[in-house]
């Protein structure tokens, strides 16, 4: 590491996160770039608006804010629509011997679709066999009657595990994605990357002890425009109570291929050279009501790499916003009825 950017920094960032106490339900997901196997659970909306920025010397990229709405289909099927207001920025550049001045520019607008579904295909409960029953689609869980219908906690989507304690210690999923253009103008003013773009993941997520963990990968497969592209990221943290969380991330973005030039528009122009993003960031979810319904969602990092106008590393990175958990309660036990006692008999 080199910089600014020093360890003795980024221990003072992760004593900050942990004091603040951040977090939430499940480690991957918002406000992270990394995702995880967990869903929402079986009839539930998970709801997520944030605000999203990226920014290096040269350009910058922000959702204000990102809409991002999931359903639980089943317990292991998660139904995924997001939508952006999209800003791109080109901050003015001087002249330099390898090229003219580039002025600056901020357009905005509304950004491209992304379609989702993630499959968790496999679960491992603490104290059941590691086989048997550990693979499946949960959507079983669509035909009971709705007094049955269990809470993601219930169902094993979050770290609370069932209703007879345990808890999901290992679990792997994947999350095919495609990224849609609108029927707006939003290509040809550079603002956002040309379409349709297909991206497809493996996540696995565990626990060891106290320590959560969760891991993805990825492959972007791009067109004549968008470079084909291997997506890492993997986080590490620790639950301080059932509301609160924080994590450490570290997501790497490589190119594969180098595409034809003259295409594209502004930050999205094809023909550049493969390009590589490290980044590491802090942050987490913490409740902000007794049912755990709102969560207050938190990220910040910066790239692992030395920031330089002519690499593009983000000198920071950041994620501000709120968690909605909307769904059927949990089916409540009758109550006991007791009979008073027969005064009359003997």
């Amino acid at each position: 590491m080199s910089g600014p950017f020093s360890l003795r920094r980024l221990l003072v960032l992760a004593l900050f996160a942990a004091s603040a106490c951040l977090a939430a339900h499940a480690q991957g997901g918002p406000p992270f770039r990394t995702d995880d196997p967990d869903t929402p659970g079986n009839k539930h909306w998970e709801i997520n608006f944030g605000w999203i920025g990226d920014r290096n010397p040269a350009a910058g990229a922000y959702q204000v804010p990102d809409f991002d709405i999931n359903y639980g289909l089943g317990d292991r099927i998660q139904l995924k629509y997001e939508l952006p207001i999209a800003i791109e920025e080109t901050r003015p550049q001087p002249a330099s011997p390898t090229g003219p001045a580039v002025p600056g520019q901020v357009i905005g607008g509304l950004g491209e679709s992304l379609l989702g579904i993630k499959w968790r295909y496999y679960e491992h409960k603490a104290g059941t066999p590691w086989f048997k029953n550990a693979f499946g689609t949960g959507l079983l869980a669509l035909f009971k009657h709705k007094e049955e219908t269990t809470t993601a906690a219930n169902s094993g989507d979050s770290p609370e595990g069932d209703a007879e304690g345990a808890k999901t210690n290992l679990s792997f999923g994947t999350y095919p994605q495609l990224f849609l253009d609108n029927p707006t103008n939003a290509v040809p003013r550079g603002l956002v990357a040309p379409g349709p773009n297909f991206y497809l993941p493996v996540e696995i997520a565990g626990r060891l002890g106290w320590l959560r963990f969760n891991f993805d990968a990825g492959y972007n497969f791009g067109n004549k425009i968008l470079p084909q592209s291997w997506n890492r990221g993997g986080i590490l943290g620790h639950e301080f109570s059932d509301s609160t969380e924080a994590y450490l991330e570290i997501y790497d973005l490589q190119n594969a291929n180098r595409t034809a030039g003259g295409h594209g528009v502004g930050n999205f122009a094809s023909g550049t050279s493969k390009q590589r993003e490290t980044t590491v960031g802090l942050g987490g979810r913490q409740s902000i009501n007794k049912a755990k319904t709102l969560n207050l969602l938190l990220m910040g990092g910066r790239s692992w790499q030395k920031v330089a106008v002519t690499n593009s590393q983000p000198s920071w990175i950041a994620y501000v916003g709120m968690q909605v958990l909307l769904g059927p309660k949990d089916a409540q036990p009758a109550p006991e009825i007791v009979k008073p006692p027969n005064l009359g008999m003997r």
